[in-house]
This record gives structure tokens, C-alpha cells and sequence, in this order.
């Protein structure tokens, strides 16, 4: 904690490290340290008391080795800057194992809260102005939750979470404390950025910020944008973008200082840029030369490319200038966007059909190839009998001599 002068106690609200993501396939362990070095840094600069981080530090229940290694470093990072940490489970984490030693960690200044049980006991955390409570709400199932929780018809979230806020606010009722609530949670007004694995089993996934009322602040975890859902209700995303979707979004915390009312401020602080997304269209040639291109050559990069012919070998050529090039497609400038696989082949014949694929796929066949095609067609016939309607035929050509 700062000096015991201070008029507020100040809270860095982060979430979704998750860490051990790949992107595209990408190992990403080396970005998210350096995202995690990067908020250790702001708690010494802004004199940060506590970090709360509602649900998803991990990307896997069971984390790799390395991942595991990335995530201390972090978190110890961030102590030793200064700052108590309180941490719940996410969709993405294992509760059992990111809980595993949670009360020898709450003794260094980890506090981890995974159970069911522990909803209503918060912790508790003093300034000058008096205490602090921190509830946590991890990620809850309903089909795991409800019987604990006492709704045993329950079937959405938002039946489960007003079941847990319940138990929350009969407890804060009897402290008199300001109160601070993690929950990990979609909440009605949030929007994802498409990079969230949904939390719906059966059952309905969204809930109501109402359900959240009499809180002082809520952090909240699971979408992956900076947003406001009310005033005292936010979501501070991830620190890095996991998907091409969120190249336009600026990743930030929020910085929430209590007084002794309550909330009493909260700013937003963008978090360094670790690598830039980009997604580039063009042919393939006019990508690995045209100098427009040259201030995105360190990011990671989606290609479209429009060649007549698909390029050979393009993600190699495109990383010779893109080092970070992490997917390619083609686009055929002529392609008919929209048409399924039977209005094209209706009405056609095999040979018809057989060229059109090779087209499709690669370019255009010679005439060479063409009678290559007819003779294998007219071979089927002989061997096989009645030939097959074209729209019932799928050709896979995995070699067509030059």
C-alpha cells in the first residue's frame, strides 16, 4: 500500500492475460511478458495499491510449463512494484489449478478466488479511510454451479449470477466497507471482438448490469475490449489483441482511485503497442514491393492476395519481407462471391466441371491438360459404367503435369 497520506486507494483493473494463447499458431509468450512488464511498470509510476484480474490469467485449463513460468514472472513483477493482487477464474482457466495453493499465495499478496464458497468472503484490504472489500465472482456454470448455489432449476447466467449476488450483498451488508466486485461475466451492452470463446452451454449467456447494483465498482472480465458498460461497471479487455478483429482496438486498463465515499475517479491508461496487426490485400507481388507497406513490416500480417494464379510458395516469400506474416489467403479477382458448389456445376458436363475446379484452384487448364482430363473421364466411363452426374462429383487433383 502507498503512504498511509493518500486520500484514495487506487486500483489497476486488468484482465484476460491469457496467457499461452498462440495466434494463428504463433507462440505468443514472448509479447505477453512484455505486456505484463509493461503494467508492473505503470503500478510503480501511478502508485497503484491493488491490480484485480477477473478471470482468464490462463488461456488453457491446464497451462503449459512455459506459460506457467511467463504468468510468475508477471505476477511477481507486479508485486514487487508495489501492488496486492486479486485474481478469479475465468471460462478459460482451470479453477482447481489456478486455485492450488490460494492461501499460501493470499500470505504474499496473491490473493486467488476460484470457489463457489468464497463468493461471500471477500478481502478485505484497509487505507486510511478504513476497509476495502474485494469480492470475487469467477466464472460460473450453471450446470456445475446451481446445486451449490441453492438454484437447482437454474439454467442461465443470469440466474446463477443473481444467485451469487445474493450471497455477496447479504455479506456487504454487514461490514459497512466500500466494495469492489471481479466478475467474470457478458454482460448486456458489452461487445465482443469475436477473439472470446462463448460461455453459453445450454442456456442463456448474458446478464444484466442491474444485477450489479449497491457495488462501488465492478471490474469486469471476458470480452476483450476496453469498454464502459455504466460508470462504476467496466470491462478493461486484454493487453494484447487476439485476433485480426482487433487490430483498430487500443488495449488499456482502467485506473480507479476510492475515496472515502466510494468511487471517486476512473481513468483509462493505453498500454504500450507490443506488435501491430495488419491485413493487407493486393497481389503478390505488389506486397512484397510497393513501399506503402513499409511501416507494417515488424506486425503481424493476414495477406489476402488477388492474383490471376494462386502464387506458389507465398507465405515464405511474404515473410521474407513480413517476418510476422501469420496467414494468406487467395482471392480470385473474378470469383462470384455468394454461389454454392451445385449452382455452379448445375446444368454442366464432367469435363466442364473438372476444368472449372482446376481453375478454382490453381489457373486455368491448358489444352494439354484438358485432353489429359477428357481421357481420365472418358477411362471412368469405360471402367465404371454410367458416368456420375456432374453435380454429385467432387475432383481432387492433387498433381497435373505441366
Amino acid at each position: 500500500m502507498r503512504s498511509s497520506t493518500v486520500d484514495a486507494m487506487r486500483i489497476l483493473h486488468t484482465s484476460d492475460w491469457h496467457i499461452g494463447r498462440t495466434f494463428h499458431g504463433v507462440d505468443l509468450l514472448g509479447d505477453q511478458a512484455r505486456a505484463l512488464t509493461a503494467i508492473a511498470d505503470l503500478v510503480a509510476e501511478r502508485g497503484v495499491d491493488v491490480v484485480v484480474v477477473p478471470g482468464d490469467v490462463y488461456d488453457r485449463s491446464i497451462p503449459s510449463s512455459d506459460a506457467v513460468a511467463v504468468c510468475n514472472a508477471g505476477l511477481e513483477a507486479i508485486r514487487d512494484a508495489g501492488a496486492i493482487i486479486v485474481a478469479t477464474s475465468g471460462n478459460h482457466d482451470s479453477p482447481v489449478r489456478l486455485g492450488a495453493g490460494a492461501a499460501f499465495a493470499a500470505k504474499g499478496g496473491l490473493h486467488l478466488i476460484t470457489k463457489v464458497s468464497e463468493l461471500d468472503r471477500p478481502v478485505i484490504l484497509d487505507d486510511d479511510h478504513g476497509p476495502v472489500a474485494f469480492y470475487g465472482i469467477p466464472y460460473l456454470e450453471p450446470e456445475i454451479t446451481r446445486a451449490e448455489l441453492g438454484v437447482p432449476k437454474a439454467r442461465s447466467h443470469q440466474e446463477i449470477l443473481d444467485a451469487a449476488m445474493a450471497r455477496v450483498r447479504a455479506d456487504a451488508g454487514t461490514r459497512g466497507a466500500r466494495t469492489v466486485l471481479l466478475a467474470h461475466a457478458f454482460v448486456v451492452g458489452g461487445e465482443a471482438t469475436g477473439s472470446e470463446r462463448s460461455i453459453s452451454v445450454g442456456g442463456v449467456e448474458t446478464v444484466s448490469a442491474s444485477a450489479f447494483d449497491a457495488m462501488d465498482y465492478v471490474a469486469l472480465g471476458h470480452l476483450h475490449s476496453p469498454q464502459t458498460v455504466a460508470g462504476h461497471i467496466r470491462y478493461s479487455g486484454s493487453p494484447l489483441p487476439y485476433s485480426f478483429g482487433e487490430r483498430s482496438h487500443r488495449k488499456a486498463v482502467w485506473l480507479v482511485d476510492l475515496d472515502e465515499t466510494g468511487l471517486a475517479s476512473v481513468d483509462r491508461v493505453d498500454l504500450p503497442i507490443v506488435r501491430g496487426l495488419s491485413q493487407l490485400s493486393g497481389t503478390l507481388e505488389d506486397l512484397l514491393a510497393d513501399p506503402v507497406h513499409a511501416g507494417v513490416e515488424d506486425h503481424y500480417v493476414a495477406a489476402e492476395l488477388t492474383d490471376a494464379v494462386r502464387p506458389l510458395d507465398a507465405m515464405r516469400r511474404l515473410q521474407a519481407r513480413f517476418p510476422h506474416a501469420v496467414h494468406v489467403v487467395w482471392k480470385r479477382p473474378d470469383a462470384t462471391p455468394g454461389t454454392t458448389y451445385r449452382e455452379k456445376v448445375h446444368g454442366r458436363g464432367d469435363l466442364d466441371v473438372a476444368c472449372a475446379f482446376l481453375s478454382d484452384v490453381r489457373s486455368e487448364p491448358s489444352p494439354r491438360e484438358a485432353r489429359w482430363i477428357e481421357q481420365a473421364l472418358r477411362e471412368a466411363d469405360r471402367v465404371g459404367g454410367d458416368s456420375v452426374p456432374a453435380a454429385d462429383v467432387a475432383f481432387g487433383v492433387s498433381e497435373v503435369p505441366a
